[in-house]
């Protein structure tokens, strides 16, 4: 079935993915194509609408990110942030460096009766900028300003162009959400034909179509990206969906286990496990770097599927559950690499199967409402994030048996005082992290020498950004006391309160 398309034309914004997603919320199905092979995309045929991203460049940069305006000539197109400043800087108008750089909360004022960003229920919006338009092309009016700049909105007279210099697809621009739907639904007049279950339908007609008979090696994790890729994987081929469990010994206290039950009593009763712990720590042993350790860790568990192809029955190709923040941390063709994830960059040149990804367009909340669609259990949905590489990337440092063993004592105690308190409900990841130094301390009357743990729990929408959870200074004193007393070779606790940016939820 042809949906109606939004593209997003990515010219390298952190946020570009979060634009996509919030139009699927809103009904509307959406794709991202980078700015470079944006003219190979539209010739391939006109979408509904356009949305230009923001980005890190300036338009007057050599090599800046730039688009043909005559591709997308007559169709509703919304610039935002970068995608600004390009439209006014392509079709006449002026974009100079502000004496003011924007970043953070501003107020909007100055707004146009009866356009795109009028009567909205909150003012305030995110700005993110250091050049901003001076001068509107022409035929477009000026329909909101702030105090430090006076074009933050424009939209031409025959209402099919709009631009605006913040960011309405973050959650810091309260009424964003009126925004994008104006420019959807009255201005491009699309239906909004796009849900959950209609990318389980057209997923599974892809994944029969790519597939064909062969079989398909699902590497589960027990996590919710995994589950329902597996789900979907078995929903579209059946059989022919091989799952696999790969212990690699860096998972939470007891997680094994549970990942075994979960899927052999609810879900998979034919789960395959492999217990790859002495392999893994073999190869991490001396390796302290997190980009090194993130492509160990890759290139091990395809050379354990290797070791067990004959028991995994002639499979030939791989499915991984890997979601839109994996591919935008690990770098995508026009936004910076923060991080690669062990399952997108940190896979081997040298490895035979071929790859097949069927969630990589999704966010981390399409991907829990698609798992409900497809009859997963709550305790599988809910389930906190968490990384393919385990507790490799949460003890900074070589990863060994007994620093795992330390990291899993302090987690697990860290997440049932939550859990027991129902503070859990409103974390989207906690966890505690084992530091690569040690503090002096002292305890019976001795000097200890030991390792500080860091204890993390964020609340977020989205993983794109994230705040510390504000936890009572109480419950804080009675983890830490707990940790110090019951975990051997800890002596200090710490808690992380920054923010996503400028830190990543994981810390490494």
């Amino acid at each position: 079935m042809r949906h109606q398309l939004v593209l997003v034309i990515d010219f390298g914004g952190q946020y570009t993915q979060l634009i996509v997603r919030r139009v699927r919320d809103l009904g509307c199905y959406s794709e991202m194509v980078p700015w470079t092979g944006a003219a190979e995309k539209l010739a391939q045929g006109r979408p509904d609408a356009v949305i230009l991203s923001g980005g890190p460049r300036s338009v007057h940069d050599p090599g800046a990110p730039d688009l043909d305006f005559s591709l997308i000539e007559g169709i509703p197109t919304l610039g935002i942030c970068y995608g600004h400043q390009l439209m006014a800087h392509r079709l006449g108008g002026r974009v100079e460096r502000a004496n003011d750089r924007e970043y953070g909360r501003r107020h909007l004022a100055n707004v146009a009766e009866r356009s795109l960003v009028s009567d909205l229920s909150s003012d305030q919006v995110w700005m993110s900028h250091g050049d901003q338009v001076e001068a509107p092309p022409h035929g477009f009016s000026v329909t909101g300003a702030t105090d430090t700049c006076p074009i933050a909105a424009f939209e031409d007279a025959g209402g099919s162009r709009f631009g605006v210099q913040f960011h309405p697809e973050v959650s810091h621009t309260p009424d964003g959400r009126t925004v994008l739907h104006r420019f959807l639904f009255q201005k491009a007049g699309l239906q909004g034909d796009w849900s959950s279950q209609n990318f389980i339908d057209d997923e599974v007609e892809r994944i029969r179509a790519k597939v064909g008979s062969d079989k398909v090696l699902c590497a589960v994790s027990g996590g919710v990206d995994s589950s329902v890729m597996a789900a979907l994987l078995t929903r579209a081929i059946g059989d022919q969906a091989v799952c696999v469990f790969v212990d690699h010994g860096m998972l939470r206290k007891g997680e094994a286990e549970q990942v075994v039950e979960t899927f052999t009593q609810t879900f998979h009763p034919n789960l395959i496990k492999i217990d790859a712990s002495e392999l893994f720590f073999e190869a991490l042993s001396g390796v302290t770097e997190p980009e090194a350790k993130r492509k160990v860790i890759g290139a091990e568990f395809v050379r354990c599927f290797e070791l067990h192809a004959e028991e995994l029955a002639g499979c030939t190709w791989l499915a991984q559950g890997t979601l839109y923040p994996d591919v935008i941390e690990s770098g995508s063709p026009t936004a910076a690499k923060i991080k690669t994830h062990h399952n997108v960059g940190g896979l081997p040149d040298w490895m035979k199967l071929k790859v097949i990804e069927p969630l990589k367009w999704l966010f981390k909340d399409e991907v829990r409402e698609v798992g409900r669609k497809l009859g997963l259990p709550e305790d599988v949905v809910d389930r906190e994030p968490f990384p393919g590489p385990g507790l490799a990337v949460r003890i900074l440092g070589e990863v060994t048996a007994e620093r795992v063993r330390i990291t899993q004592d302090a987690d697990w105690i860290f997440r049932s005082e939550l859990k027991s308190r129902g503070l859990n409900k409103g974390i989207w990841q906690s966890y505690a992290a084992l530091l690569d130094v040690r503090s002096v301390g002292v305890m019976g009357d001795e000097r200890t020498y030991e390792n500080p743990i860091v204890l993390r729990a964020v609340q977020s929408e989205d993983a794109m950004t994230a705040q510390a959870f504000p936890f009572e200074f109480e419950f804080l004193e009675h983890v830490c006391n707990r940790i110090v007393n019951e975990v051997n070779g800890v002596n200090r606790v710490l808690y992380d309160l920054t923010s996503k940016p400028p830190a990543t939820i994981e810390w490494e």
